[in-house]
């Protein structure tokens, strides 16, 4: 594997973070079935963000930045948003190697504790994260859904506490 380099963001990564931003944007969208894309305007919110503590890429020696994790201060602890890989190179340990960096940034920073919300249904996303340590079930946020319609997204085969949910 050409090397890579985990680093803290640059004003010169602005465009490739805002497409790693839209490919992510684009990638929740079309787990939910929804048509919206904002062209990356999400990422310029993200970063005035007050509670940012953080921004690193990966820097891929050949293809540039191909990576990019956040922290977000949360009293002594931390939430790491966002975490994204360009799909090209998914599955060669550059996701793992960003949470290790954000994990280690935190500890340095004294904080007690690293959450993250990956979507429910994003099962990949779910196994990685709980390979890298995140093994604590902290929050829970439940949906209702009003329209009362079956989406082609919405999955059985959630259960907690003995209760089904939709996913």
């Amino acid at each position: 594997m050409t090397p890579v380099v985990v680093r803290s963001y640059r004003p010169s990564d602005h465009s490739t973070g805002r497409r790693l931003w839209t490919e992510l944007t684009r990638q929740h969208n079309e787990m939910y079935g929804e048509h919206r894309d904002d062209g990356g305007a999400g990422f310029e919110e993200y970063l005035t963000r007050l509670d940012l503590s953080g921004l690193w890429v990966a820097d891929h020696a050949d293809d540039g930045v191909i990576g990019m994790v956040g922290l977000i201060m949360r009293g002594r602890a931390g939430e790491v948003d966002p975490v994204v890989v360009t799909i090209t190179h998914r599955h060669k340990g550059v996701g793992r190697r960003l949470l290790q960096h954000v994990a280690g940034e935190a500890k340095r920073r004294s904080m007690t504790a690293l959450t993250i919300s990956p979507e429910s249904r994003n099962v990949e996303a779910i196994r990685s994260l709980h390979a890298a340590g995140y093994d604590v079930v902290s929050s829970i946020e439940l949906t209702m859904d009003l329209d009362r319609h079956t989406h082609p997204w919405q999955q059985e085969g959630l259960q907690l506490h003995e209760l089904p949910f939709r996913s």
